[in-house]
């Protein structure tokens, strides 16, 4: 790769990196970097180091949706592994699964406890370390359904529509994308959002067809993505290819929320 878009000699970390998306993410980074750290729940990340073959890459468990034991977490990492140049944050909880009329207010307040709280105490402790460093881009994960509602029209029973405590909460990351771009700009510190549209699993592809014809009908690709089609998109906000993209969120979803 030409230097200017190159990850050569980079550490990057990738929390949820042995998931549907992160997965190919994380192998592709292996190929590019110095070092990739991967953290994921127990095993996870061990077995795709094992499965791919991955050379470069570290498997850490670590629970990252643990907001108290983060900052602590984060300190042993860096200690073993420096600051790195830059951060995946894949990792969400969204903790209710429920339709509106049954979730209850406590369930509510999990996801954002879970999930939410944690991202601003993973972001605020590496920002700051890469703030003395004067660089660093941390891409953060989004959702189509931080964009626009879902339609639940395709969500055919049993089935209950995309839950209001994933979308509001990813609305909530881009946001929290833009703030912190806007008070980490200035010590040369990127945050941006990939914003993903309809990404199911092969499972999910392979359980409900008639889920997926609808959703290749709301896409102007027609089409649903496919895992790989994530990396690109992810991999230009980390490289100096992106050096003056920062508060940005880049919509991978087909032509989705287009119209």
């Amino acid at each position: 790769m030409n230097p200017w878009y190159s990850l050569s000699g980079k550490t990057i970390w990738v929390t949820g990196g042995a998931g549907y998306l992160g997965t190919p993410i994380t192998a592709a980074l292996d190929a590019e970097c110095a070092k990739v750290v991967c953290f994921d729940l127990a095993g996870k990340a061990e077995a795709l180091v094992a499965e791919k073959k991955l050379t470069r890459t570290v498997p850490v468990t670590l629970d990252v949706n643990d907001a108290a034991g983060l900052p602590a977490a984060i300190e042993t990492q860096v200690a073993r592994h420096g600051v790195p140049d830059g951060v995946v944050h894949l990792a969400f909880a969204s903790s209710s699964g429920k339709r509106l009329e049954q979730l209850a207010a406590e369930e509510f307040q999990r996801t954002f406890d879970h999930a939410l709280t944690p991202i601003f105490v993973l972001c605020r402790t590496l920002a700051e370390k890469m703030k003395a460093r004067g660089s660093g881009s941390i891409v953060l994960f989004g959702s189509m359904y931080g964009l626009v509602a879902p339609d639940p029209r395709i969500y055919h029973a049993p089935m209950a529509p995309n839950p209001i405590d994933y979308g509001a909460s990813k609305a909530a990351v881009l946001q929290m994308a833009r703030y912190l771009a806007v008070h980490y700009g200035p010590a040369g510190v990127r945050f941006n959002c990939v914003t993903p549209g309809p990404f199911p699993n092969p499972t999910v592809q392979k359980n409900h067809p008639t889920f997926i014809a609808d959703l290749n009908r709301k896409t102007a690709l027609n089409r649903v993505g496919q895992n790989a089609e994530i990396v690109g998109p992810t991999l230009f906000l980390l490289s100096d290819s992106a050096s003056y993209v920062t508060g940005h969120s880049l919509v991978v979803d087909g032509g989705w929320t287009s119209w």
